[in-house]
């Protein structure tokens, strides 16, 4: 039922420094700012991304659907299921920059607000620093992770309500599921880390070396690296994380792979989340050394992602 991840809502305590960040680090066109915040752009969309101020963290997950059909089909299935289901008015619409939505929330607390008709910008999109673009169009802005005190108790939610595939899902060095909509390899995913939180948000680029250089940009910028480069296992996305000015993080990657949901088989990722790289920060000693050993592992077992170049036709800043 859902297409895809089409925008994200920040708050943050620091707006100028989201600016730069954004713009010099991300590559993001800051395309409007004010007292109310930031409107940042990644694509021929007006809005992927607003900031606005408030305490630091994520405020929304904007999931897009097809049309007002299917947007009022939603609205009854989440109803009947007993979650609370707004409207949203023509003003939030046009602060969203989208046709019509509405807005609800996961079982945590989340608020998701789901919407069609998506403006287009007026011109071209400028990148805030010499990249080659983003990979969005059909695949949407990304992908989004949470955090949950318990899997179980909330991706039926997003499973058995809003339609979201399983794709693969892990157990050790922690447990988390991967979820796709499309093509992209996952839209969504969950850690299961005791806390219920939002952990990172997914961009990814079209060409390795933009990844590269934000690499360095990022180690300038004190504590500026959540998680170091590296490839992952099951998107193989060679990425690294860096931490936002508002605390979570956003994953700065190359290369995810493409799937076909329609033959699309789902399985356990019994060899650990990445390849090789990704020394995670978030967490503890215990579960550090135990993503090492899984590296070290499957090193050890010749495992390998193929090689993967993004052909040019897949750039939607292209079309």
């Amino acid at each position: 039922m859902l297409k895809s991840l089409g925008y994200v809502g920040i708050r943050t305590e620091r707006l100028d420094e989201w600016a730069g960040f954004a713009s010099g680090l991300l590559g993001m066109q800051v395309a409007e700012r004010g007292r109310s915040g930031l409107i940042l752009r990644t694509d021929h969309r007006a809005q992927r991304l607003f900031v606005e101020p408030g305490h630091d963290g994520v405020s929304v997950m904007g999931w897009e659907v097809a049309d007002a059909t299917a947007l009022a089909q939603l609205a009854v299935r989440l109803s009947e299921a007993g979650h609370l289901v707004t409207p949203g008015d023509p003003v939030l619409a046009e602060q969203r920059r989208v046709q019509e939505l509405i807005v609800s929330c996961d079982p945590v607390g989340n608020r998701l607000e789901f919407f069609h008709g998506a403006e287009a910008a007026a011109t071209a999109f400028v990148p805030g620093r010499p990249i080659s673009g983003f990979r969005t169009g059909a695949l949407g802005l990304g992908h989004a992770v949470l955090t949950l005190k318990s899997l179980d108790a909330v991706l039926p939610y997003y499973v058995d309500l809003l339609g979201f595939r399983l794709s693969d899902y892990a157990l050790r060095p922690f447990k988390a599921s991967f979820f796709h909509l499309n093509s992209r390899h996952h839209s969504f995913a969950a850690v299961e880390t005791g806390v219920d939180g939002f952990h990172h948000l997914m961009v990814e680029l079209t060409a390795l070396d933009d990844v590269g250089q934000a690499y360095d940009l990022a180690q300038l910028r004190e504590a500026g690296v959540g998680v170091t480069l590296g490839r992952h296992t099951n998107d193989y996305m060679t990425s690294f994380y860096a931490r936002t000015p508002s605390g979570f993080m956003i994953e700065y990657g190359w290369g995810g792979r493409s799937i076909d949901p329609d033959t699309w088989k789902s399985f356990e990722c019994d060899y650990g989340p990445s390849l090789w790289g990704h020394e995670r920060s978030w967490l503890d000693e215990a579960k550090r050394n135990e993503a090492r050993a899984l590296r070290l592992a499957a090193a050890a077992d010749g495992r390998r992602a193929p090689d993967f170049v993004v052909p040019p036709c897949d750039n939607p800043n292209h079309a």
